[in-house]
């Protein structure tokens, strides 16, 4: 039976992917993270049956894919085996920083080639000091070693930059850079900072509400939210702005709240940054 999220979702009134915050702790504190995050951050997991049952769920209602964000997702020893779980169940986006990526963890991300999984990188420019001075020490050089061993085991890899301003002249040596890592344009985005969490204190960013972000279903520990920009942390207390609901199952219940939401918005209101 075609659900009314299953018919949203092909009419392009809701974005078929849901996400999930797997986790709030970092081993990098990056300044303009939307979640505060930082090797010190509660970790504030999900539990990975529960993700299982996010994606299972989300299928059911209609949706085609699940995203998975953090904090940095990889510090889950479960993360490997959890991604290929949820491949099996729809195509899944995983957010990192790409600078744990060492033997024996890509050892175990050897099951993921070919499979639908994206794996997105950060990557914000590219000049190792500037770039590390956003991000922290060193991030340059592992994000470079790490994107071509990745594609060279088959795996699929996207480099999102995120940046408060980038020029033509970088832009071009960015993409030239990406290109010799073995991504392609198409798996590249550019996407502005979102004034949130870390990036509130260095002033950074721009100011983003419902009508500036896509309503993506995201669910936390700490409840279901309009989007992945939604959940975010300042001054170490959790936004409420953008919360829907602190019911996350059964999924429809979320689910439903949001297309309500969405279809109440005043005609001709839609996205109006570029935010993937």
């Amino acid at each position: 039976m075609t659900t009314a999220i299953a018919t949203a979702v092909e009419e392009g009134t809701l974005p078929g992917r849901v996400w999930m915050y797997s986790n709030y702790h970092c081993n990098l504190a990056c300044s303009y993270c939307l979640t505060e995050s930082a090797p010190q951050s509660p970790r504030r997991q999900l539990a990975s049956d529960h993700m299982v049952e996010v994606a299972t769920e989300a299928k059911e209602l209609g949706f085609t894919s699940v995203g998975i964000t953090g904090g940095e997702p990889f510090l889950r020893p479960d993360l490997p085996d959890l991604l290929a779980t949820l491949a099996g169940i729809l195509p899944v986006v995983v957010l990192t920083n790409a600078t744990l990526f060492n033997d024996a963890r890509l050892a175990r991300l050897q099951a993921l080639a070919g499979a639908p999984v994206q794996v997105q990188v950060s990557l914000d420019h590219p000049d190792p000091v500037p770039n590390d001075e956003m991000r922290g020490p060193g991030n340059f050089a592992k994000v470079i070693e790490a994107v071509p061993r990745l594609v060279g085991m088959g795996i699929h890899v996207r480099i999102a930059t995120t940046a408060e301003h980038i020029d033509g002249e970088d832009r071009a040596r960015l993409c030239a850079l990406h290109r010799d890592l073995g991504v392609s344009d198409d798996d590249h985005i550019v996407r502005p900072i979102v004034r949130r969490g870390r990036a509130v204190d260095f002033g950074l960013g721009v100011e983003a509400g419902p009508p500036d972000l896509p309503a993506e279903l995201t669910i936390t520990a700490d409840g279901a939210f309009w989007s992945p920009f939604g959940p975010t942390v300042h001054q170490d207390r959790l936004d409420l702005d953008l919360l829907i609901t602190r019911t996350t199952r059964p999924l429809a219940t979320p689910a439903a709240a949001l297309l309500r939401l969405v279809e109440g918005r005043p005609p001709g209101e839609d996205t109006q940054l570029n935010i993937r």
